[in-house]
């Protein structure tokens, strides 16, 4: 193995760590959402305005990391973000208030963002150094994260969310620090110069803005299936338990895609794998929804995250030609839809029927499917 090599496969195993651990900070923090919500006494519109901070925040850290993501700054902002994201998590797990929540919620998802670009950009660059696709496989690790940090809140449930974030919080900033000599390494005399991101003209910066509106179709598919699965197999009758493991399924399709995405990028290229499974996600979504029985939506919704897999690393790949800037704001963009997901779908579920407003993810994936060309066709590895 050459020193090149040996450097590019270091450089990948550590980034699936930090992959893996912003899903296992992510999960622990939304899995115990409602022991946040009971030990500060809030409503339901006091805990809507701390996930709004979270939100801000995190739309202003994928900001602030665009602009600071340079090469020589990217071993800074892994370790910064990390130990900032931990100590976020640890500090909510002693908030009271509605205002020290507020507060702690927006500086984690700064963190959050800023750790979001460095590691995207980071892994952009291990993917040209190594010349072949990585960036679903280290995607992969944050869904493998947070299935880890959902199960680790489930077994911890008699232990109170306090403890839970503090432990948390503390193992990842120990993990951190004794990683950060690799880390820094990232932008060492090892590290194989590649070439430079290309400028965004309009033109360019046209191409960003459909990457970032793809994303968006796709993650507020996203955001729908992890609100409005279980609620959708509620209403076929489904049992409570039954009902969970539609996300479960989605998160496990997802989980599969996304590690066999890099061998199937190799071999066929990024635009077929995103065409092709965005269309095998809407004709499974649609199915699941219009044929009215449990087993078909159970299917529908694996297939759905099977489907979308491929989606948002590719997107990131495409975005990470123009520089840390473009892979901001394909993060932003694709992030509010995300967030936009399950009201959009909430708010055509009363207008409509909750199967008619599902259809809505289906027909993104759809779309993102016919412009899928268009927009990877110069994307290259």
């Amino acid at each position: 193995m050459s020193r090149t090599d040996a450097s590019v496969r270091r450089s990948g195993v550590l980034l699936t760590g930090y992959f893996l651990g912003l899903g296992v900070v992510m999960a622990v923090w939304g899995a115990r959402m409602p022991a946040v919500q009971h030990a500060a006494h809030l409503t339901t519109a006091g805990l809507s305005l701390v996930l709004l901070a979270a939100a801000v925040g995190m739309v202003a850290g994928l900001q602030a990391g665009g602009r600071l993501a340079r090469p020589d700054r990217l071993p800074l902002l892994l370790i910064g973000g990390a130990v900032a994201l931990a100590a976020a998590l640890a500090v909510l797990g002693q908030c009271r208030t509605l205002a020290s929540l507020f507060a702690a919620a927006f500086a984690f998802g700064a963190a959050h963002g800023v750790l979001d670009v460095a590691a995207n950009t980071a892994a952009v660059r291990c993917q040209n150094a190594a010349s072949r696709p990585v960036m679903s496989s280290l995607h992969a690790a944050y869904s493998i994260g947070a299935l880890g940090g959902a199960a680790l809140a489930a077994t911890t449930a008699r232990t109170t969310h306090s403890t839970l974030f503090l432990a948390t919080g503390l193992a990842l900033t120990a993990t951190v620090l004794v990683a950060g000599p690799r880390t820094r390494a990232l932008s060492g005399a090892d590290q194989p110069k590649l070439p430079q991101p290309q400028e965004a003209g309009q033109g360019r910066a046209g191409g960003v803005w459909l990457l970032g509106a793809l994303a968006a179709a796709s993650l507020l598919g996203e955001g729908a299936a992890a609100d409005w699965a279980a609620v959708h197999l509620h209403t076929l009758h489904a049992t409570t338990a039954l009902s969970a493991t539609a996300f479960a399924l989605y998160s496990m399709g997802m989980a599969i895609g996304r590690l066999t995405g890099d061998r199937l990028t190799a071999t066929i290229g990024a635009p077929a794998v995103v065409r092709t499974g965005a269309a095998l996600a809407a004709a499974g979504l649609a199915t699941g929804v219009l044929a009215d029985s449990v087993p078909a939506a159970l299917a529908g919704w694996a297939v759905f995250g099977l489907g979308l897999s491929g989606t948002v690393p590719s997107l990131i790949t495409a975005a990470g030609k123009h520089g840390p800037r473009a892979v901001a704001t394909v993060s932003v963009t694709g992030y509010l839809g995300l967030l936009a997901g399950p009201a959009v779908i909430g708010g055509l579920a009363s207008a409509t029927t909750l199967p008619t407003a599902l259809l809505l993810p289906a027909l993104l994936a759809a779309a993102l499917a016919a412009l899928t060309r268009r927009a990877l066709e110069n994307t290259t590895l």
